[in-house]
């Protein structure tokens, strides 16, 4: 690991100009490359305090030796260049988008005598007219299938047409009229380049005047009674109706723009691009990349308009291009693609109507694009078994973590605080075993304590569990001269006992959960003798932040005596593991698969965590006090509200005027009076300010 003040340029040395600089290692390979308006000042923040960095940042500088600059005069060649440089060095911590499938474009190859429609993949050539991406291939041949009816192009290869125009017999396409055959002479060189330019004019969204122009022909073929004609071209004009449909208008105003939507989380991040044209979606595609340099949303959209119009020209960049977040530079930016449209382009973020709704579907399709990437990324056998091994090399583990649970806290400004338990068996979530808990031995924040109380409850329900299901045995007597248990000895003390525990190394206290509790994580105890799910251990215990919360987890396994379990956290803001007793954490490599299934858990538990407690505060704020009378259910409780108007009312209401309510009998009434009597309101509240007092308003409850 290098040490970045070795090769620290001066101040003085480093110019205030625009321009781009290249980190490189020791073996002189560039493994960063970036831009700055100011190269003095953006340089020297790489040379701060290392603890001030981003850790990967800190990566890079760390694995560096040196550093070099280029200036230019404007921040426009700089973006170009760093764009440039980025393609030939390709170096490890710049971000680089890798398509997650290879789309294919229609294609017409306008620099060929007779020019040819097809499908084509991979770099783009010169004189070559494009249309697309495409999802599939199929869906190219489709559209062109139809289209060939109205512009008979060629597209058949080079030996086929060479082969026909040696014959002087046309392919199949020739004989059934979708193909103008120019092999065997029925169309000259001239004829059949402009068909494919009409062809390449509809493709390009010109649609209106190929139809109006059908139409017009078959209305005067069916005048002048030719009607097999007229059919012809009424087939002709659904064709290409039936083409455009396969692209629906999804921008009223004929526009021209790409949009650009991105998810991401700590790791990774997905592109979603939507090519709109003539206000109709002719093509979509999607990137993926690890984010393995520092970078915000506005970094990862530079960088996709970098690889997306780096190479390209004239009209292949929209008039607008839509985005998430602008450029840190949107001038510069704009103005590198104004120069390769040829003209000005808009770069914004839509703020209302239609573009800002198909906006939100482009976001919809990168979220579910990420999603499918972790799925497919999770899913892989191999990769899990990697990543379990990972985990275990850097934790110190014996053998893999088969069983990985993992517990976070949650809580809105110390209320309903709650915690979540989630289980990952063989590196895949089993959410049958998820749990979840309410913290009940304390009021307030404090998410150390309620770590420690979590664990301690659901572990004691373990230790409960082995010995009700008979997994250990009564201790034997210890032989003569030996204290402690004899060898192979299993079985622990009654509960509240304080003898020794096989794997144990500490007294086991007394229970802390007793009975179940349907509102808690404890189901109903079943009575076949079958284990319950809490009876089975992890290898692994993971908490939700750092050295407090570890500590707090391990301290509560040493207190119950359990020292076979093995626990660390992950610090969400760093991506940092932590064991208990050290000081400095295990900074697992940004690619490893471990630290990305271990992300994978923490962010379950979160979610999971999360979505319990919204669901508790939203119980809480519509609770009543009549759900704490027995046997009034929802239809009674809206049937009493309807009849008084509000709680209050009712509140003030007799045991006679209750029981006038249908189906409330006097039993019922009592209890209700008697509720509302126990949970009587305060004093009403004083406006201090004019004197007022505050009616109670509370007939919305229910």
């Amino acid at each position: 690991m290098a040490d970045p003040s070795s090769y620290r340029p001066s101040p003085g040395q480093i110019p205030d100009s625009p321009g781009v600089y290249k980190f490189r290692d020791e073996h002189r390979r560039v493994i960063y490359v970036g831009k700055a308006k100011n190269l003095r000042q953006r340089v020297a923040n790489y040379f701060q305090d290392l603890a001030n960095l981003h850790p990967r940042t800190r990566t890079m500088v760390t694995t560096a030796a040196s550093v070099e600059w280029t200036v230019v005069s404007t921040e426009v060649e700089a973006l170009q260049l760093e764009y440039t440089w980025i393609k030939e060095f390709d170096p490890r911590f710049n971000v680089k988008y890798r398509d997650d499938k290879s789309y294919p474009y229609l294609a017409v190859t306008l620099n060929e005598e007779f020019p040819r429609v097809q499908v084509m993949r991979g770099a783009k050539k010169k004189g070559v007219r494009y249309f697309g991406p495409y999802g599939h291939a199929w869906a190219i041949r489709e559209t062109v299938d139809l289209m060939l009816r109205v512009f008979p192009v060629r597209t058949c290869s080079a030996g086929v047409f060479k082969n026909a125009a040696r014959t002087g017999r046309p392919c199949l396409l020739g004989y059934i009229d979708k193909c103008s055959a120019p092999c065997v002479g029925r169309v000259t060189p001239e004829e059949h380049r402009e068909l494919a330019e009409d062809f390449c004019d509809f493709m390009a969204g010109r649609t209106g005047t190929y139809i109006r122009r059908l139409e017009k022909d078959m209305m005067q073929a069916a005048e002048e009674m030719e009607y097999e004609r007229a059919a012809r071209l009424r087939d002709d004009a659904e064709a290409l109706k039936r083409a455009m449909e396969k692209s629906a208008v999804v921008l009223a105003d004929a526009t021209d723009a790409d949009l650009i939507a991105v998810a991401e989380d700590e790791l990774e991040a997905a592109l979603q691009i939507f090519h709109v044209r003539g206000g109709r979606v002719r093509g979509q595609r999607g990137w993926v990349t690890d984010k393995v340099e520092a970078v915000d949303t506005s970094g990862l959209v530079e960088h996709a308009l970098q690889q997306l119009y780096g190479e390209e020209r004239g009209d292949a960049v929209p008039k607008e291009v839509l985005v998430p977040a602008l450029p840190e530079d949107t001038e510069a930016v704009s103005q590198w693609l104004a120069e390769r449209r040829g003209s000005q382009v808009s770069l914004r973020i839509p703020q209302r109507g239609d573009k800002k709704d198909l906006m939100a579907t482009v976001q919809r399709n990168a979220q579910q694009a990420l999603g499918l990437h972790k799925t497919k990324r999770a899913s892989d056998l191999t990769t899990r078994s990697r990543a379990l091994e990972e985990i275990a090399e850097a934790l110190g583990l014996d053998t893999a973590p088969l069983r990985i649970e993992c517990y976070d806290i949650s809580h809105l400004q110390g209320d309903d605080v709650v915690a979540s338990m989630v289980v990952f068996e063989d590196g895949l979530a089993r959410k049958s075993e998820y749990r979840r808990f309410q913290i009940k031995g304390f009021e307030g924040q404090d998410d150390v304590r309620s770590m420690h109380e979590v664990i301690g409850r659901r572990f004691k329900r373990y230790l409960q569990e082995k010995e009700r299901t008979g997994e250990w045995e009564e201790p034997q007597e210890p032989a003569p001269g030996v204290t402690g248990p004899a060898p192979g000895a299993v079985g622990p003390a009654a509960p509240g006992a304080t003898g020794p525990t096989p794997g144990v190394t500490g007294p086991v206290p007394a229970p802390l959960l007793t009975a179940a509790s349907p509102a808690d994580e404890i189901e109903p105890r079943e009575d076949d003798g079958r284990p319950k799910r809490f009876a089975y251990p992890p290898q692994l215990v993971v908490v939700d932040g750092g050295q407090p919360q570890v500590a707090a987890a391990k301290r509560a396994l040493d207190e119950l005596g359990i020292d076979d379990i093995a626990v660390c956290g992950l610090a969400k803001r760093l991506e940092e593991v932590w064991l208990p007793d050290d000081d400095d954490p295990v900074v697992l490599p940004r690619s490893s698969e471990g630290l990305y299934l271990l992300q994978r858990v923490r962010d379950e538990a979160h979610r999971f965590a999360i979505t319990y407690q919204r669901a508790k505060r939203a119980k809480r704020i519509r609770s009543s006090p009549l759900d704490d009378v027995a046997g009034l259910g929802e239809t009674r409780k809206q049937a009493l509200i309807k009849h008084f108007g509000s709680v209050k009312k009712l509140r003030q209401a007799t045991i006679e005027e209750i029981c006038e309510v249908p189906g409330i009998g006097r039993r019922t009434a009592e209890s209700v009076a008697a509720a509302l009597a126990s949970t009587a309101p305060a004093a009403p509240a004083v406006n201090t300010a004019t004197g007022e007092i505050m009616e109670e308003d509370d007939g919305g409850a229910s």
